[in-house]
This record gives structure tokens, C-alpha cells and sequence, in this order.
């Protein structure tokens, strides 16, 4: 059976300095010992949870997306992590998924934090990405999703439904690995870990979340608590209040092994959402 080999990088961000965060993150990303396959970055990482979009936001051309492409070639890495991006004379919190050959795809954030005014300043994305690597299927959200859980949900596909166009099997979910990069301040962190570790049973599936650590420029303490939770909604990694890089390898016989003895997932309700 496969397995997928991920590293989280848990960091402090320098506030709105992007120069400085790309070049931090390069460097964690190059003292990385262990054979990765996957590196994840918390959320808006090269400019930390800014409500400043005018000034920051870069098309899919500029210095954000060079580094991403870059930094995942001479790594031999999947990089994602998102940033402030604009398009079409609007902005989006967009989680980037960059491969090392630079072909790459992307999610802008469905749910916008509207308690810090995100709404005010970005649009809302409509569509979930779900990316594979290694056989791997990874569905890809951003921080405030986490306490939407429609979303997230993970569906049986019906045999002539398949987002590569590929014929899918019914007697499998769609995917397997959650992941959520995020600013998700201190003072919310215990329902950050609760509902991390939900995802994960709900949707029996390994569930990663990644946080900052710090302060940001309006004084807002970050605890990381980063995880990595397995599909029984054990815990195999958490880390809170330091930067941390950590290498973990999920293994995809013991994902199997709790779909085929618990097999709650065939006894999904079927749902559309618009």
C-alpha cells in the first residue's frame, strides 16, 4: 500500500514583509533532513492574515508564485500554502497547490472570516480542490472552513463521477487526506483542535492542520497547535506555542484497514451543494 510522507512547517510570520517570510520559509524548507514528499505552509504565509489586499495582493505571475515554483523544483517537493492573490480586479485568500514540475492548481477560500472583516476586503471562492499525489486524493481548505463541515464532507462518488475524468469506484470515499493552513488565533484554540479531530472521524480520513505561531501586526497570539490526526481521530502529531518543522509518513494500508472494519462511510447521506 502507499504511503505519503508530509511536512508541516509551523512558524512565526514577519507582518506584511514578504520579502522576509519567502526567504524564512525557504530557509526551514532547505534544512529539512528527512525525505518529504509534501510540505505544507500556514495560511496568507508570505504576508501573515492581512486585511490589506491593495497593497499586498500579487497576480499568479508575481514574486509569491515564482518562489512557490522555484523553492517545489530544486526541493522536489508539493508545495501549499496560501496567499493574498488577485484576479479579474479582485482579491482572494487562495491556497496554492504547486508541483515541482510548475504545473500547479488552486482554492480560494470559501468561507471568509467575517468576525476580522475578511469579507469586507476578498471574494469567496466556489470550488473545492482536490489534488492526488502518490494515489493519494487531498482535499485542500483554508482556516475558517474548518467550522463548516458540508464542505468538507467526503462523498462517495457515483462510477461516471470523477473530478480527473477518470471512471471512480462507488465503494470508495473521495478522498483521503484533509488539510487545513491556517491563522487561527490562540484564544479559539480549543475548538481549532476539536473540530480538526471531527473532520477527521466524520470523514474517516487522515485530517493535517497547520497554524502560525506569534503574534500578528494587531497583536493576535497565534499558539500553532498544528496536528496531524489519523482516521479514528487519534492524534499522531500536535505541537503548540513554537515553530516547529515536523516529517511524518501517513500510511495508506492503515486508512483501508478502518474504512473496511468501519465501514460508516457507505452509510452516507447524499447531498448537493450550491
Amino acid at each position: 500500500m502507499s504511503t505519503l510522507t508530509v511536512t508541516t512547517i509551523q512558524t512565526n510570520l514577519h507582518w506584511e514583509e514578504k520579502s522576509a517570510n519567502l526567504r524564512m520559509l525557504e530557509e526551514k524548507i532547505a534544512a529539512i533532513e528527512e525525505r518529504t514528499e509534501l510540505v505544507v505552509l500556514p495560511e496568507m504565509f508570505s504576508t501573515g492574515f492581512s486585511m490589506k489586499p491593495s497593497e499586498l495582493a500579487e497576480d499568479m505571475e508575481g514574486e509569491t508564485m515564482a518562489w512557490m515554483k522555484r523553492v517545489s523544483r530544486e526541493n522536489g517537493i508539493v508545495l501549499t500554502g496560501s496567499f493574498i492573490a488577485t484576479e479579474n480586479a479582485g482579491y482572494y485568500n487562495r491556497l496554492v497547490w504547486m508541483l515541482p514540475n510548475g504545473q500547479y492548481g488552486y482554492y480560494d477560500k470559501r468561507h471568509l472570516f467575517g468576525y476580522a472583516g475578511e469579507d469586507k476586503h476578498y471574494q469567496a471562492g466556489n470550488k473545492r480542490l482536490i489534488a492526488s499525489v502518490n494515489g493519494w486524493k487531498i482535499n485542500l481548505q483554508v482556516c475558517y472552513d474548518l467550522r463548516f463541515p458540508v464542505w468538507a464532507r467526503n462523498r462517495v462518488l457515483d462510477p461516471d463521477q470523477s473530478r480527473s475524468g477518470q471512471p471512480a469506484s462507488a465503494t470508495s470515499p473521495e478522498y483521503d487526506l484533509l488539510v487545513y493552513v491556517a491563522n487561527w488565533p490562540e484564544r479559539r484554540s480549543h475548538a481549532w483542535k476539536t473540530l480538526l479531530c471531527a473532520r477527521a472521524i466524520e470523514n474517516q480520513c487522515y485530517v493535517i492542520g497547520v497554524n502560525r505561531v506569534g503574534s500578528d501586526g494587531n497583536n493576535i497570539y497565534h499558539s500553532g497547535n498544528s496536528l496531524v490526526i489519523d482516521p479514528l481521530g487519534q492524534v499522531l502529531y500536535h505541537m503548540a506555542d513554537q515553530e516547529d518543522v515536523s516529517t511524518i509518513t501517513l500510511q495508506k494500508e492503515k486508512l483501508e484497514e478502518v474504512r473496511e472494519k468501519f465501514p460508516f462511510w457507505k452509510d452516507a447521506d447524499s447531498f448537493t451543494i450550491h
